[in-house]
Protein backbone atom coordinates (compact mmCIF):
# COMPACT_ATOMS: atom_id res chain seq x y z
CA UNK A 1 0.00 0.00 0.00
CA UNK A 2 1.36 3.41 -0.99
CA UNK A 3 2.12 6.08 1.60
CA UNK A 4 -0.67 8.27 0.24
CA UNK A 5 -3.27 5.51 0.47
CA UNK A 6 -2.14 4.63 3.98
CA UNK A 7 -2.43 8.26 5.06
CA UNK A 8 -5.90 8.46 3.51
CA UNK A 9 -7.15 5.40 5.39
CA UNK A 10 -5.62 6.64 8.63
CA UNK A 11 -7.42 9.96 8.21
CA UNK A 12 -10.72 8.15 7.59
CA UNK A 13 -10.21 6.01 10.69
CA UNK A 14 -9.25 8.94 12.89
CA UNK A 15 -12.30 10.90 11.72
CA UNK A 16 -14.87 8.16 12.27
CA UNK A 17 -13.19 6.40 15.20
CA UNK A 18 -11.02 8.94 17.02
CA UNK A 19 -8.69 7.42 19.58
CA UNK A 20 -8.32 8.33 23.21
CA UNK A 21 -6.69 11.74 23.55
CA UNK A 22 -7.60 12.83 20.00
CA UNK A 23 -7.49 16.61 19.62
CA UNK A 24 -11.21 16.98 18.89
CA UNK A 25 -12.43 13.94 20.80
CA UNK A 26 -15.76 12.66 19.50
CA UNK A 27 -16.59 15.85 17.63
CA UNK A 28 -15.59 14.59 14.14
CA UNK A 29 -17.98 11.59 13.98
CA UNK A 30 -20.77 13.65 15.53
CA UNK A 31 -20.27 16.38 12.92
CA UNK A 32 -20.26 13.76 10.17
CA UNK A 33 -23.70 12.72 11.44
CA UNK A 34 -24.88 16.32 11.23
CA UNK A 35 -23.58 16.50 7.66
CA UNK A 36 -25.80 13.54 6.71
CA UNK A 37 -28.72 15.41 8.24
CA UNK A 38 -27.92 18.41 6.04
CA UNK A 39 -28.20 16.25 2.94
CA UNK A 40 -31.53 14.85 4.12
CA UNK A 41 -33.19 18.16 4.98
CA UNK A 42 -31.94 19.98 1.88
CA UNK A 43 -33.27 17.14 -0.28
CA UNK A 44 -36.59 17.48 1.53
CA UNK A 45 -36.75 21.26 1.18
CA UNK A 46 -35.70 21.45 -2.46
CA UNK A 47 -37.86 18.59 -3.69
CA UNK A 48 -41.01 19.22 -1.64
CA UNK A 49 -41.02 22.89 -0.60
CA UNK A 50 -40.15 24.44 -3.95
CA UNK A 51 -36.76 25.60 -5.17
CA UNK A 52 -35.35 26.44 -1.76
CA UNK A 53 -32.64 25.12 0.53
CA UNK A 54 -32.79 25.29 4.31
CA UNK A 55 -29.06 24.76 4.84
CA UNK A 56 -27.34 26.05 1.72
CA UNK A 57 -27.77 29.82 1.81
CA UNK A 58 -25.54 30.39 -1.22
CA UNK A 59 -28.12 28.55 -3.30
CA UNK A 60 -30.95 30.60 -1.81
CA UNK A 61 -29.28 33.90 -2.67
CA UNK A 62 -28.99 32.70 -6.28
CA UNK A 63 -32.60 31.46 -6.22
CA UNK A 64 -33.70 34.85 -4.91
CA UNK A 65 -31.98 36.51 -7.87
CA UNK A 66 -33.77 34.12 -10.25
CA UNK A 67 -37.12 34.93 -8.62
CA UNK A 68 -36.49 38.67 -8.84
CA UNK A 69 -35.71 38.22 -12.52
CA UNK A 70 -39.05 36.48 -13.02
CA UNK A 71 -37.75 32.97 -13.66
CA UNK A 72 -40.55 30.45 -13.18
CA UNK A 73 -40.50 28.03 -10.26
CA UNK A 74 -38.66 30.35 -7.87
CA UNK A 75 -40.24 32.39 -5.08
CA UNK A 76 -38.99 35.64 -3.57
CA UNK A 77 -40.99 35.03 -0.39
CA UNK A 78 -39.79 31.46 0.09
CA UNK A 79 -36.14 32.43 -0.43
CA UNK A 80 -36.43 35.35 1.99
CA UNK A 81 -38.15 33.18 4.62
CA UNK A 82 -35.34 30.64 4.36
CA UNK A 83 -32.55 33.22 4.61
CA UNK A 84 -34.27 35.15 7.41
CA UNK A 85 -34.98 32.03 9.47
CA UNK A 86 -31.44 30.78 8.94
CA UNK A 87 -30.08 34.08 10.26
CA UNK A 88 -32.25 33.74 13.37
CA UNK A 89 -30.94 30.21 13.88
CA UNK A 90 -27.35 31.35 13.42
CA UNK A 91 -27.98 34.09 15.99
CA UNK A 92 -29.22 31.48 18.47
CA UNK A 93 -26.23 29.28 17.72
CA UNK A 94 -23.94 32.23 18.30
CA UNK A 95 -25.55 32.86 21.69
CA UNK A 96 -25.06 29.23 22.67
CA UNK A 97 -21.41 29.49 21.64
CA UNK A 98 -20.72 32.72 23.52
CA UNK A 99 -22.27 31.42 26.74
CA UNK A 100 -20.76 27.94 26.56
CA UNK A 101 -17.50 28.67 24.75
CA UNK A 102 -15.34 26.80 27.28
CA UNK A 103 -17.50 23.66 27.21
CA UNK A 104 -17.57 22.22 23.70
CA UNK A 105 -19.62 19.14 24.53
CA UNK A 106 -22.23 21.25 26.30
CA UNK A 107 -22.36 23.70 23.41
CA UNK A 108 -23.02 20.92 20.91
CA UNK A 109 -25.53 19.24 23.24
CA UNK A 110 -27.59 22.42 23.66
CA UNK A 111 -27.48 23.15 19.93
CA UNK A 112 -28.50 19.65 18.83
CA UNK A 113 -31.12 19.44 21.57
CA UNK A 114 -32.71 22.63 20.26
CA UNK A 115 -32.51 21.30 16.72
CA UNK A 116 -34.21 18.13 17.91
CA UNK A 117 -37.23 20.10 19.11
CA UNK A 118 -37.41 21.97 15.81
CA UNK A 119 -37.20 18.76 13.79
CA UNK A 120 -40.03 17.24 15.84
CA UNK A 121 -42.10 20.29 14.87
CA UNK A 122 -41.10 19.82 11.23
CA UNK A 123 -42.14 16.16 11.27
CA UNK A 124 -45.53 17.12 12.70
CA UNK A 125 -46.04 19.84 10.08
CA UNK A 126 -45.04 17.49 7.27
CA UNK A 127 -47.41 14.81 8.55
CA UNK A 128 -50.25 17.33 8.71
CA UNK A 129 -49.48 18.42 5.15
CA UNK A 130 -49.60 14.83 3.96
CA UNK A 131 -46.41 15.16 1.96
CA UNK A 132 -47.72 18.06 -0.11
CA UNK A 133 -47.48 21.26 1.96
CA UNK A 134 -49.35 24.32 0.73
CA UNK A 135 -48.27 27.91 1.31
CA UNK A 136 -48.94 28.24 5.05
CA UNK A 137 -47.43 24.91 6.05
CA UNK A 138 -44.74 25.23 3.40
CA UNK A 139 -43.47 28.52 4.83
CA UNK A 140 -43.70 27.05 8.32
CA UNK A 141 -41.57 24.07 7.31
CA UNK A 142 -39.03 26.27 5.57
CA UNK A 143 -38.76 28.52 8.62
CA UNK A 144 -38.50 25.73 11.20
CA UNK A 145 -35.90 23.78 9.23
CA UNK A 146 -33.87 26.87 8.32
CA UNK A 147 -33.70 27.94 11.97
CA UNK A 148 -32.48 24.46 12.87
CA UNK A 149 -29.81 24.52 10.19
CA UNK A 150 -28.75 28.03 11.15
CA UNK A 151 -28.12 26.77 14.68
CA UNK A 152 -26.17 23.83 13.31
CA UNK A 153 -24.05 25.96 11.01
CA UNK A 154 -23.18 28.49 13.72
CA UNK A 155 -22.31 25.71 16.15
CA UNK A 156 -20.07 23.89 13.66
CA UNK A 157 -18.37 27.20 12.87
CA UNK A 158 -17.71 27.80 16.55
CA UNK A 159 -16.35 24.30 17.12
CA UNK A 160 -14.02 24.87 14.14
CA UNK A 161 -13.14 21.26 13.41
CA UNK A 162 -11.25 21.48 10.08
CA UNK A 163 -13.21 20.35 7.00
CA UNK A 164 -16.34 19.45 8.98
CA UNK A 165 -18.57 22.50 8.54
CA UNK A 166 -21.63 20.18 8.13
CA UNK A 167 -23.26 22.42 5.51
CA UNK A 168 -20.74 23.92 3.05
CA UNK A 169 -18.64 21.74 0.74
CA UNK A 170 -17.18 24.26 -1.69
CA UNK A 171 -14.00 24.83 0.33
CA UNK A 172 -13.85 21.14 1.21
CA UNK A 173 -13.81 20.12 -2.46
CA UNK A 174 -11.36 22.91 -3.23
CA UNK A 175 -9.05 21.62 -0.49
CA UNK A 176 -9.01 18.11 -1.92
CA UNK A 177 -7.69 19.42 -5.22
CA UNK A 178 -5.56 22.34 -4.06
CA UNK A 179 -3.78 20.38 -1.32
CA UNK A 180 -2.86 17.36 -3.41
CA UNK A 181 0.79 16.48 -3.85
CA UNK A 182 0.33 17.08 -7.58
CA UNK A 183 -0.43 20.72 -6.73
CA UNK A 184 2.51 20.93 -4.37
CA UNK A 185 0.49 20.32 -1.22
CA UNK A 186 0.70 17.66 1.48
CA UNK A 187 -2.56 15.89 0.73
CA UNK A 188 -3.48 16.23 4.39
CA UNK A 189 -7.02 15.51 5.62
CA UNK A 190 -8.14 14.16 2.24
CA UNK A 191 -9.88 11.30 4.03
CA UNK A 192 -11.86 13.61 6.28
CA UNK A 193 -12.84 15.76 3.34
CA UNK A 194 -14.03 12.77 1.34
CA UNK A 195 -16.07 11.55 4.32
CA UNK A 196 -17.73 14.97 4.59
CA UNK A 197 -18.67 14.90 0.91
CA UNK A 198 -19.88 11.30 1.10
CA UNK A 199 -21.99 12.09 4.19
CA UNK A 200 -23.89 14.89 2.50
CA UNK A 201 -24.18 12.95 -0.75
CA UNK A 202 -25.52 9.93 1.10
CA UNK A 203 -28.04 11.97 3.05
CA UNK A 204 -29.32 13.73 -0.07
CA UNK A 205 -29.48 10.45 -1.99
CA UNK A 206 -31.52 8.72 0.69
CA UNK A 207 -33.80 11.76 0.93
CA UNK A 208 -34.35 11.91 -2.82
CA UNK A 209 -35.09 8.18 -3.13
CA UNK A 210 -37.65 8.31 -0.32
CA UNK A 211 -39.37 11.36 -1.77
CA UNK A 212 -39.54 9.78 -5.23
CA UNK A 213 -41.24 6.79 -3.60
CA UNK A 214 -43.74 9.02 -1.83
CA UNK A 215 -42.22 8.66 1.65
CA UNK A 216 -41.86 12.40 2.17
CA UNK A 217 -42.19 12.67 5.94
CA UNK A 218 -39.92 9.64 6.37
CA UNK A 219 -37.01 11.83 5.28
CA UNK A 220 -37.50 14.09 8.28
CA UNK A 221 -38.09 11.13 10.58
CA UNK A 222 -34.71 9.66 9.59
CA UNK A 223 -33.07 13.04 10.13
CA UNK A 224 -34.76 13.24 13.54
CA UNK A 225 -33.53 9.79 14.58
CA UNK A 226 -29.98 10.56 13.45
CA UNK A 227 -30.05 13.89 15.29
CA UNK A 228 -31.24 12.10 18.44
CA UNK A 229 -28.24 9.78 18.16
CA UNK A 230 -25.88 12.74 17.78
CA UNK A 231 -27.47 14.49 20.76
CA UNK A 232 -27.15 11.33 22.84
CA UNK A 233 -23.51 11.10 21.80
CA UNK A 234 -22.83 14.54 23.25
CA UNK A 235 -24.45 13.57 26.54
CA UNK A 236 -23.25 9.99 26.98
CA UNK A 237 -19.59 10.68 26.40
CA UNK A 238 -18.89 14.32 27.32
CA UNK A 239 -15.52 13.50 28.80
CA UNK A 240 -14.35 12.21 25.43
CA UNK A 241 -14.92 15.63 23.87
CA UNK A 242 -12.06 17.85 24.88
CA UNK A 243 -13.05 21.37 25.92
Amino acid sequence: MSTGARALLTDVRDTLLPGRGAKYGLLPPLLVGLTVITGLVDAFSYLTLGHVFVANMTGNVVFLAFALAGVGGFSVVTSLVAVGAFILGALAGGLFRSRLSSRLHRQLAVATGTQLILLVAAVILSAIAGGSPQDGLRYGLVAVLAVAMGIQNATARGLAVPDLTTTVLTLTITGIAADTRAAGGTGSRAGRRLISIAAMLGGALVGAVLIIRGQVTAVLVIALILLAVVTAGTRLAPAAIRS
